[in-house]
């Protein structure tokens, strides 16, 4: 019996493993005790300690030191190239809401920063929370606008 499942890639000998059957009599090489050695936390079922578990000394995110703190109220905004809003009509008005339509902006996050990546090429008018200074150079240099919003 071949040990590949029907449509899977052929590779060379050796290369997929059969499972391990354990507890199938001594003559297994994995009967009795099933690979398990003998008695200890190990052996019994359910066992296994949790991650990051060592053992009952301290751990070790326990004993690195703390400083500081994060603040909750920090601004996390996405970023956004230039070169993404090259699928944008020439003279849209181009915001945070369109960027999630379009599907680039993914997931949750306080405001939209505009960096320079790549070129803009087109005029458009590109709403956002924060542009970097060669992103707003870049921007009105091709004769559009850089607005920023929510201030």
């Amino acid at each position: 019996m071949s040990p590949f499942k029907p449509g899977q890639a052929k590779l060379r000998p050796g290369s997929v493993r059969r499972r391990k059957r354990i507890g199938r009599g001594p003559s297994s090489g994995r009967g009795k005790t099933s690979g398990r050695g003998h008695k200890g936390q190990g052996a019994r079922s359910g066992s296994g300690v949790r991650p990051r578990f060592e053992g009952g000394q301290m751990s070790l995110v326990r004993r690195i030191p703390k400083r500081g703190f994060t603040s909750m109220q920090k601004i996390k905004p996405a970023v956004v190239n230039l070169c993404d809003f090259s699928s944008f009509a020439v003279g849209s008005k181009v915001g945070p809401q369109e960027l999630k339509d379009r599907g680039i902006l993914k997931g949750r996050y306080n405001g939209l920063k505009v960096l320079s990546k790549g070129e803009l090429g087109k005029v458009l008018t590109i709403q956002a929370h924060f542009f970097s200074r060669a992103a707003r150079r870049k921007i009105e240099s091709g004769g559009g606008v850089a607005e920023v919003i929510g201030e």
